[in-house]
């Protein structure tokens, strides 16, 4: 059979060709379009920040980003809070022994947090203050708020939410008092028997009453303060006054003395004795309602919202932010905003540099790139501060700059203290220029003899270079690798390794 072998030889140098393009063209897609997720089926990672954020339930029944609820906090002024969120009725201050609890922490219906209290009827909860509370010591007692959420069952005649009872002496004589939140026609009343000193009228007993009707299964803010400075007895759901008294001589803010409280022996504070339904974040603060707190506004949520950010996300070398790609629930009047930034270096990362650039949920990022990504996230509620967003999942997509393919062939002839190393272009149209690798052990390149510089060298885009002042007799071995005409720093693989022993002629 005739062969034709100029023919077979230009057809195989060809083919080898397109193999070579091929095996290119598909390394730089298939490293093209890459994705870091958070959320969804993988959770949620260590976060950097989480400032009025928690993990609460999101789409197809995995952990989302949400807002946390405006719960309270321990403060300097805080005698008592139960948050009910561990699970018991403990004191989060420390304050309160609990004495007795026939309440059952639960999730449905919860309002601040995840969990609240339910009572059904009878018992409650019943703690025991130590020397330093308001209602564990003997004496006056000062101003005091008393407040908390509650969600009643019913709310009928007789039942009691908040109960104190004792005595103290005055001039030889006991006298019994009382202070106790009940409800009455469907309203919440305040009682104080026998507590500002001094106090005669209606045989020593303020009362108190919600002009509002309380709504069974709807949550509302109940809370009752006292000013000693002022005399102040208010009482407010929802931020809202319901009625007010100024428990001074003549009934007035001014041109009065105060009738100050003044307890007798310590007694136990019952919580829901006789209460069906749900209470939570129940508070007692050494101080009056504050005058700047905002009336008319008890909001399930902060206005100002909550904000969560990623840890820095390492990418690859010149990685080009693309999208982000968020899986996210925005009831009516809500909304999330989402912010990145980039850099080679988030070690010297601070709040505010990188600057923060403010992108949109499935939307074209451009100009975004670096080794470091992160990411910021604001969840804000409704006006009304009632409704919350959520994130299930967050997507970040990225374009990495593909690793250029190296020389196919690289080639060492040795001189007189010198070695010529020589190779073909790489077929990869991405390459920018060539590294020289050398040393004097197989697959260690760390060379530092060669007159042209340390391992390894940037030969840029020449495709032969010699290195002198090697050492005659010595071998060394050598390697090339492309780097890309998009950032130097991306480096693909090694080529064969090739070796030399320069010799004198």
């Amino acid at each position: 059979m005739f062969v034709n072998f100029r023919l077979a030889r230009s057809y195989f140098k060809t083919t080898a060709s397109i193999i070579a393009l091929f095996l290119c063209a598909l390394n730089t897609v298939s490293a093209v379009d890459k994705a870091v997720v958070m959320g969804g089926k993988k959770g949620w990672p260590l976060l950097s920040k989480m400032d009025g954020v928690v993990t609460g339930k999101g789409k197809y029944g995995y952990d989302a980003m949400v807002l946390a609820t405006n719960s309270h906090g321990v403060d300097e002024y805080t005698d008592l809070l139960l948050s009910f969120e561990d699970g018991a009725s403990d004191d989060l201050t420390g304050n309160y022994n609990l004495t007795m609890n026939d309440s059952i922490t639960t999730e449905v219906h919860s309002l601040m947090g995840k969990k609240s209290a339910l009572t059904r009827g009878k018992g409650g909860i019943r703690l025991r203050g130590n020397r330093n509370t308001i209602f564990g010591k003997e004496g006056p007692c000062g101003s005091f708020s008393i407040e908390f959420w509650l969600n009643p069952s019913i709310a009928e005649n007789g039942e009691v939410v908040f109960s104190w009872r004792s005595s103290r002496t005055v001039a030889n004589y006991p006298l019994y008092q009382m202070i106790t939140g009940s409800f009455a026609g469907n309203h919440l009343e305040w009682s104080f028997t026998n507590v500002f000193n001094g106090y005669v009228d209606d045989d020593g007993e303020i009362t108190l009453s919600s002009y509002r009707t309380i709504v069974p299964n709807q949550w509302m803010h109940h809370e009752i303060s006292f000013d000693e400075n002022t005399g102040l007895l208010e009482y407010r759901i929802n931020g809202l006054l319901e009625a007010l008294k100024y428990v001074t001589t003549n009934g007035h803010e001014t041109g009065g003395s105060i009738y100050v409280p003044i307890l007798g022996v310590p007694a136990d504070i019952e919580i829901s004795p006789q209460y069906t339904g749900l209470m939570d974040d129940f508070r007692i603060q050494r101080a009056p309602r504050p005058e700047t707190k905002e009336t008319g506004r008890m909001d399930t949520f902060r206005v100002e919202g909550g904000r969560f950010e990623t840890q820095p996300v390492l990418l690859s070398t010149g990685a080009e932010l693309t999208e982000i790609d968020a899986l996210v629930s925005m009831p009516a009047q809500t909304d999330i905003q989402f912010y990145v930034r980039s850099g080679d270096n988030f070690y010297n990362w601070t709040d505010s540099y990188p600057e923060w650039i403010p992108v949109k949920n499935h939307r074209k990022i451009e100009g975004v790139k670096g080794l470091y990504f992160q990411v910021a996230c604001d969840l804000l509620p409704d006006g009304a501060g009632k409704k919350s967003p959520s994130v299930t999942e967050l997507k970040i997509k990225y374009k990495e700059v593909p690793s250029p393919l190296p020389p196919f062939e690289l080639k060492a002839f040795a001189g007189d203290g010198e070695v010529t190393l020589s190779w073909p272009y790489s077929v990869d149209d991405t390459v920018g220029g060539y590294y020289i690798f050398y040393g004097d052990r197989p697959g260690e390149y760390l060379g530092r003899e060669a007159v042209e510089g340390y391992s390894p060298l940037d030969a840029g885009s020449v495709t032969s270079v010699t290195l002198s002042g090697l050492k005659n007799g010595k071998i060394y071995y050598f390697a090339v690798a492309s780097y890309s005409k998009y950032d130097n720093r991306i480096m693909g693989e090694l080529s064969r390794e090739t070796f030399a022993r320069p010799k004198r002629k």
